[in-house]
This record gives structure tokens, sequence and C-alpha cells, in this order.
């Protein structure tokens, strides 16, 4: 009898088992869907950035420009897929399946060959992991893009673009965010004991963009009369390059608005952990906090440039380019720690982003670097200050309930201004943010500074002044809108067809395109 009873115990006890282990398996099967899912459409609203990134890009140039930008924009593309697929993805996440060994660079997964040996949940997961930070890195590469239009080589930004999603983006990646980098949270002696925090790319994302289009900018010089005249002396006063259109610059900065939602609520999953649950919570915090501190990015940039202009000139302007600006350095400050803050710091956030880009745009005028689009204002300054506000309002408790560490590293180690209210005044969060950002400073500047170097040595890396002078929509893509507004003369079409001996314009030498009544558009390749 007792024997029975302990055979039918031991049945029981083994179907029980079977029925957990079934409900388990069920259980891991939804989770890796509904990271997939998630993901998949967060990564492609972050991918519609690029076509916000492309209107306003081209909606800033003027026409003769229009073709040249939008070409890059979709080069940023191509390229960028392409080096993040060969070596960028290894280079930043390779290695993370040995959590714990600290790297600086990551060493395998090339051409995600992990996904041939993995189950079919786990590549999955893996492919679609691999196409949300391709979609980060293509953002990176394409801040570049508006900084250096209108006078630019194509072969010149190929290169860099591919060298920056290849190899410069994958590094920084790889030691803030991945789970073997020197600066990353969860290793088992992090920096200071609490690690850098960047939850969604204030400084891996808009940092990188943003030096990289600085030290470009600075190499490759201003356009042709912006600060000098044809003879170099410097102006007066700078002449502004008004962009063709604000209608694609408006249409591009609510496609980007739209886009940072998928940027920001994509980083609330996290691939690598146990259970793959998605945090709904933390996903509903970080749609708030960016809304708000978009707004008022965008609301007290409008209003200082409203104040300044009323106090030099007498005459007050809504500046419609500055509340857009405005907008995005307060979505872009806000990236780094949108699922970290309460709403009022978000608020406070997006404030100060907004006035720093008035500021810091105002200051690259003073120093003659030409940026056609803001982007060094927005992402680099925005980005700098989105880091270091991480440091200043990271909420204890939404550290805890965000990171769900075993330890209580983080929450000892909050924002600076939660750290005094509790009597203590810990510096250690704020330094390691100090610490990432000098990482991503020098690293960009140790590699794109040389490049940058080379290319114009060669020759490879501006337009040549005539070039730039009729436009590269015409020097390089051989079309010539009938009507430019008076940007280009006829002379001057005629001095780049007999200098560059192109016959592509013979046939419409005899439009002048500062009459009022010569609005054809000529395209020779019949697009």
């Amino acid at each position: 009898m007792n024997d029975s009873s302990e055979c039918l115990s031991r049945e029981a006890e083994d179907q029980l088992r079977c029925v957990i282990d079934a409900v388990t398996s069920n259980q891991k099967q939804q989770s890796y869907a509904t990271a997939v899912v998630f993901l998949t459409f967060c990564s492609s609203l972050v991918f519609l950035m690029q076509a916000g990134f492309a209107m306003i890009c081209s909606g800033c140039v003027r026409k003769k420009n229009v073709q040249n930008t939008m070409l890059k924009s979709l080069l940023d593309v191509c390229g960028s897929s392409i080096a993040f697929y060969f070596v960028g993805y290894a280079f930043a996440f390779g290695g993370d399946e040995q959590p714990g060994k600290v790297s600086f660079i990551g060493s395998s997964n090339f051409l995600l060959l992990d996904g041939d040996t993995a189950n079919g949940d786990s590549r999955a997961l893996l492919y679609s992991h691999w196409f949300f930070h391709f979609s980060f890195a293509a953002t990176a590469a394409t801040i570049v893009a508006g900084a250096l239009a209108e006078r630019c080589q194509m072969k010149a930004y190929l290169y860099f673009s591919m060298l920056l999603t290849g190899l410069v983006y994958p590094v920084i990646v790889h030691s803030i965010w991945s789970s073997n980098g020197f600066l990353n949270p969860f290793i088992d002696q992090p920096l200071l004991g609490v690690g850098m925090i960047d939850f969604a790319g204030s400084g891996v994302v808009h940092v990188t963009g943003g030096s990289c289009s600085l030290l470009a900018s600075m190499m490759l010089g201003p356009r042709k009369g912006r600060f000098f005249d044809a003879r170099g002396k410097k102006l007066e006063v700078p002449k502004v390059f008004h962009g063709h259109s604000k209608s694609l610059q408006m249409l591009g900065t609510f496609l980007l608005w739209f886009g940072w939602y998928g940027f920001n609520a994509g980083s609330a999953v996290d691939v690598f952990s146990a259970d793959l649950s998605l945090n709904i919570p933390v996903v509903a915090s970080t749609l708030v906090n960016s809304t708000l501190a978009g707004s008022m990015g965008g609301i007290c940039s409008l209003f200082l440039n409203f104040v300044v202009e009323e106090r030099l000139t007498g005459e007050p302007l809504w500046k419609l380019s500055g509340a857009m600006n405005g907008c995005l350095a307060g979505l872009v400050a806000i990236t780094g720690s949108c699922a970290l803050v309460e709403p009022w710091a978000a608020i406070i956030i997006g404030s100060v982003a907004g006035v720093l880009y008035y500021l810091s745009s105002l200051l690259l005028v003073k120093a003659c670097i030409d940026d056609a689009v803001d982007a060094i204002p927005v992402h680099l300054v925005g980005g700098a200050w989105g880091v270091i506000a991480t440091g200043l309002f990271a909420c204890p408790t939404h550290l805890k309930f965000w990171y769900r560490l075993s330890d209580r590293s983080l929450v000892e180690h909050p924002g600076w201004f939660y750290s005094w209210a509790r009597g203590s005044g810990d510096f250690s969060l704020m330094a390691c943010q100090l610490a990432g950002l000098a990482f991503i400073l020098c690293w960009v500047t140790v590699i794109m500074a040389p490049f940058f170097f080379i290319l114009n040595y060669m020759g490879l890396f501006r337009s040549n002044a005539l070039e730039e002078i009729v436009g590269l929509d015409v020097s390089y893509h051989g079309y010539t809108p009938g009507a430019l507004d008076g940007e280009v003369s006829n002379g001057q079409l005629q001095d780049y067809s007999t200098l560059s001996g192109s016959r592509r314009f013979t046939p419409v030498l005899s439009l002048d395109v500062n009459e009022e009544n010569d609005n054809i558009g000529v395209d020779r390749f019949g697009d």
C-alpha cells in the first residue's frame, strides 16, 4: 500500500512538473514574441526618422542643393546598413553571451553568424535587435548630413558614414550599453560602483553624431559667402542662407518627434535579460517625459529668441526655425533619462535644452562655424546636457524599478539633487556621466579628426568653389532648375561648363535664371 501511494505521489509530482515546464515554456515564447514585435514596431518608428532628417535637411538648403542633400540622406541608410551588418553589430554587442567579461570592443557575431545556429525564437530576437540598433546607428550618421550640407563631396560622405557606423559608434555602444562595457552599470565592478546611465542615447547617439558634425564642419569650413567675402575678408554681418522650404522643415520636425517615441520607448526592452518581459510602466513614462521635454524646449527657445530680438532691434520676431530646433533639442536632452526622471524634471530638462540650443547657435555663428541645420547645437549640446541631466535628476525609485538590481548600487547613487535631499551630496553617478561624456568626445576625436584631415588633404572632402557656387545638383546630378530665385546666374553656369568640360548645359545656356518669367525646370536625365 505504501509503495502504491509513493508511486502515485511520484507520478503526480512528475505530471505537475510537466505542466509547470509547459507553462514556463509557453510564457517564454510569449515573452520572445512580445519583445520581437515591440522591437520591430519601435525600430520602424526610428527608421521613419530618416525621412524626418531628409525633410529638414532639404528644407534648410537652397534649391540648387536639394537633390544632393536628399541623396546623402539615402546613402546614410545604405552605407550604415552594410557597415553595421558586416562589423558594426559585432563590435557593439559581440561577447554579450559572456556577461561580466569586460572588453573594449566586441569580437563575435560578425555578419550575424550566431543567428545560423540559434533556434527560431532566438534568431528572431537577434535579427530584431540588430534592426533596432541599426536604426540608431543610421541616426547617428545622418545627424552629420545637415551640418555639411551644400559643400561636401558625395564620396567623402559615404566613406564617413560607413566608418562611423562600422567602428566609431559601435565601440561607444559596446562601452556603455553592452554587458561587457567598462562603463556599463551591470558589470561585476562598475565604475565608481555605479557606471554610466544613458537610457536611450543622449550621449551614445546624439553626442557621437553632434561631435562628428563639429569636427567635420571645422575641417570643411563655411559655405562660400557665409562669413567671408570673395577676397577672404570677414563680413561684418554674417550672410544668412535661407532654406527654400519652411514647410519641409516643419514636416521633418514632426516626423522626428513621432519617431522619437519609438527611439525612447524601444529602449525599454532588454533582450539580454532572463525573462524578456516588457516593462509597460517604463514605456509609458518615456512617452510622457519625451512629450513634455520636447514641448518645453520649443517654447523656451521661441520666447528667448523673441525677447532677445525685441531688446536688440526693437522688433519682436517669432522665429519658426528656433522653435522647431528647440523642440528637437528638448527631445535629444530627455533621451538619456526619459525612463528615470519624474515629469517635472523632464520639463526642466527640456527648458534648459531650449535655452542652451539658442545660446550655442549664436556661439557657432560667433566662431564662424557653419552648420546649415543647427545640428551641432541640437545634438551635441542637447545630448551633452542630457547626459549631465541624468546625473542630476535620476530618481532612485525609477532606477530601482527599471534596473531591477539585486544590489542597491544605483539606488544608493541617484541623481545629485536626490543625494542632496538625503544630505549626502553623493557625486558618483554624476562623475560617471562626465567620464562617459569625456570618453565619447575623445574617442570620436581620435578616430574622426585624422580621417577628416586625410580626406581634406587628398582633396576628397570639399567640393571645389565653382561646383559649390553653381550648386551640387548641377555639378553632381546634372540638374539645373530654371527658377532658382537668383541663386545661380547664367554666367556661372557657363563658367562651370567651360572649366569642367561638361556639355550638359549647352542646350539650356540661353536660359537666364534671374529672369522673373523663367520658371521651367530642366532635368537632362529624365528622372
